[in-house]
């Protein structure tokens, strides 16, 4: 399979996101990657649950990417309009109960995938390898963007990689932090499958964005 794009939507132009996402739409992205902050998992907030309802609106292929920063995830899936389509992510170190927020998102049809921070073993994720789509590996600690890569996260990849490919379970891993057009190939190379692309790469200021699109699909084929 070849490697999936998802633009955080924390770096596009936020005074034209229908446009942007349109503008994405076209270009063949397949996710759309949304935070959505408590300020209290992390200390800062981004869109609130309307706006992250709201982006539903103008997509018509692109899928929403949800990452959920945020205690007690579950609590928030009915105001975002949880459903059939949405990939979701939250935090392992956020829930009492990982198994029942998959439980939910599987019920509402949607994608669960599980978040860890780079501080957390890799190896938690084995308990949840028969229930997830995806785990997303943070490369960088999460509630800010424009972060240095956290350090030992290329190796921390790799054996996320080997853990999942041993379990024999068809589980993707999404990378989130720095993915830059410096990083991104070996990312690739190391197992990754779904790449949140921002600020460092097809936000970034050396292309616009219709050419930084097939550039970044072009380095993780």
């Amino acid at each position: 399979m070849a490697g999936l794009l998802s633009p955080s939507v924390m770096c596009a132009d936020l005074l034209n996101l229908n446009d942007e996402i349109k503008k994405l739409d076209s270009l063949g992205v397949e996710y759309l990657h949304i935070d959505f902050m408590d300020n209290k998992f992390v200390p800062n907030i981004t869109f609130d649950t309307n706006m992250v309802r709201s982006f539903k609106k103008p997509m018509k292929n692109i899928k929403r990417d949800i990452h959920i920063m945020a205690f007690e995830p579950e609590k928030f899936f009915d105001a975002m309009e949880i459903g059939e389509g949405d990939m979701v992510s939250f935090h392992y170190e956020a829930s009492d109960d990982a198994h029942a927020v998959i439980a939910e998102l599987i019920k509402r049809n949607a994608k669960p995938c599980i978040a860890i921070s780079p501080d957390t073993p890799v190896e938690v994720v084995k308990d949840f390898l028969d229930e997830v789509y995806a785990v997303l590996l943070m490369t960088v600690y999460p509630g800010f963007a424009g972060q240095p890569m956290a350090p030992g996260s290329m190796e921390r990849l790799s054996e996320l990689r080997e853990i999942i490919d041993k379990s024999g379970k068809d589980v993707l891993i999404e990378v989130d932090g720095h993915v830059s057009w410096d990083h991104c190939e070996e990312m690739r190379e190391r197992g990754a499958d779904i790449f949140v692309a921002g600020s460092s790469s097809v936000y970034g200021k050396d292309y616009p964005l219709d050419e930084a699109v097939p550039r970044f699909y072009s380095l993780v084929k």
